[in-house]
């Protein structure tokens, strides 16, 4: 099954937040994969975190003010 847009920004959202919790930090090398948790006890699904936090870099001038903040409370390097 597809995921909207919406839905796969939510997922890498999550991803970011999470490295985010445990690192303390958003720089992540280009190449790295998250393992997102899964609720109860699931294993985790797999991010390529470090390609889309990249990507949106480039993309910043399209993003939502929305969008903006929310990466900006993790400490985005833009």
């Amino acid at each position: 099954m597809r995921r909207t847009r919406a839905g796969r920004w939510a997922v890498h959202l999550a991803a970011a937040r999470q490295f985010h919790a445990r690192e303390g930090h958003l720089r992540v090398p280009r190449k790295f994969v998250e393992e997102l948790a899964g609720g109860d006890g699931e294993s985790g699904m797999p991010v390529r975190l470090g390609g889309w936090l990249d990507n949106t870099r480039r993309r910043a001038d399209r993003l939502t003010p929305e969008r903006l903040a929310a990466l900006d409370e993790l400490g985005m390097r833009w």
